[in-house]
């Protein structure tokens, strides 16, 4: 680090953080395996399956909770059935848009064919099967064209960069998920100002013309966990996935103020977000299609998990990050990402630190308060584990007046290593 930064930097005063902790509702199913059996067994979703079946199961890269369990169990029960099913990765560009990359992001996510006791087809091919009313063409994987059936899966959520009437969820994986990159691309063409239209058409046609058996979907609670699942036939997909998005958005987590000068954000990646971290719980959108979330004057991101493979998307939302997080940044594995969505802002690269401390300092003297002892700091882990967070003492009256939150302990001081960096 050039002396004149540290010189600039290193004065600035990094207050003490008190530990606090939010209460959210708290529904959430105990045994998940069990939950998912119970709705495959419904006589809808069950007449659906015939021995000898060749049926395809699309799994995604997020980090959706129990994944592994939902997925082995569905793939279990059709073979219970008779049938031959078989795993594709569906997540348009990800992976670094190619068929090993998606092998990979879904080995990180505990899917393999080890684990799940199943092949995996993974391939960029796509069949062109129709088009939308506004002429748009409709493309799905060859796999899951081939099969004789296909089964969804997918967690309902608010999307991070438009509202609809469908966002992130069963739609939006036979679109862009079944899609690979080029369906995904496509259907992003035409920007996000009109994907809450594009996406349902074409996941409509993809209803009307593929062989869609039925959809698993399941709804997480604040705490990262899943408190509803449903197998919905093809027929019932579009009338029940916006009930159950409104109750994604009303369980979804949030930060308990209206307004931060600085929030840290110790780890970002695909396994969290779709955009790296959640602009629904930051507040920072890459489209102006969406909104909601707080005000945050500045935003420090320090890592980069593992388990994103080097995608670094969402970093551009950053203003401030580190040198272990952009040594992390793998321009392969996440301009696919970007120039498929057409959002090249999510990976434009923020101002690098030497340190977590240097990055911080940075966030606290650019945030426009002449008395940086009262800058109102947050720091939490990432935007899906935000019951507990640390906030610096100026946020501590705020959170006093708020019923559903706590404060746990403090004030103390963040610690640092030799490295300057974050214990």
């Amino acid at each position: 680090m050039s002396n004149v930064l540290y010189d600039l930097l290193s004065n600035v005063p990094i207050p003490p953080v008190i530990k606090i902790r939010q209460h959210f509702p708290a529904q959430r199913i105990t045994d998940v395996p069990q939950a998912v059996r119970e709705q495959l067994q419904r006589p809808e979703v069950l007449s659906t399956l015939k021995p000898g079946q060749r049926i395809a199961v699309t799994v995604g890269s997020r980090g959706i909770a129990k994944l592994p369990e939902i997925v082995g169990t569905v793939v279990q029960f059709l073979k219970d059935q008779g049938t031959s099913p078989f795993i594709i990765p569906c997540m348009g560009s990800h992976g670094g848009a190619t068929a090993q990359g998606q092998r990979e992001v879904l080995a990180g996510l505990g899917i393999t064919e080890d684990t799940m006791g199943v092949p995996i087809r993974a391939s960029m091919e796509t069949v062109e099967i129709g088009v939308t009313t506004k002429g748009i063409p409709v493309y799905v994987d060859k796999f899951a064209h081939e099969a004789d059936g296909i089964v969804v899966i997918n967690r309902v959520k608010p999307h991070t960069a438009f509202r609809g009437r469908y966002e992130s969820g069963l739609m939006k994986m036979l679109t862009i998920g079944l899609g690979k990159q080029h369906g995904a691309e496509i259907c992003h063409a035409a920007g996000f100002k009109y994907m809450h239209e594009n996406m349902p058409a074409a996941a409509m046609v993809i209803l009307a013309k593929e062989p869609i058996l039925f959809g698993v979907a399941t709804v997480e609670n604040a705490y990262d966990e899943p408190m509803l699942i449903r197998a919905l036939t093809k027929e019932e997909i579009p009338d029940q996935e916006p009930g159950l998005l409104e109750l994604a958005r009303e369980n979804m987590p949030r930060l308990p103020f209206e307004h931060m000068d600085v929030l840290i954000v110790d780890e970002i990646g695909k396994n969290i977000s779709g955009d790296g971290m959640d602009p629904n719980v930051t507040g920072r959108y890459a489209s102006p299609y969406a909104s909601g979330g707080p005000e945050v004057e500045k935003i420090v991101v320090l890592d980069i998990t593992d388990e994103s493979h080097g995608n670094g998307n969402g970093l551009g939302m950053a203003d401030f990050t580190t040198q272990r997080a952009y040594r992390k940044f793998d321009f392969l594995m996440t301009y696919p990402n970007a120039i498929t969505s057409t959002l090249a802002n999510t990976v434009r690269v923020p101002m690098v630190l030497d340190s977590d401390r240097l990055a911080i300092q940075a966030a606290i003297k650019t945030c426009n308060r002449l008395n940086h002892s009262q800058v109102e700091m947050v720091r939490i882990k990432n935007t899906l584990k935000v019951s507990e967070m640390l906030i610096s003492p100026p946020l501590v009256e705020p959170v006093k007046q708020l019923p559903d939150v706590e404060i746990v302990s403090g004030p103390q001081l963040l610690e640092f290593d030799a490295q300057s960096n974050l214990l």
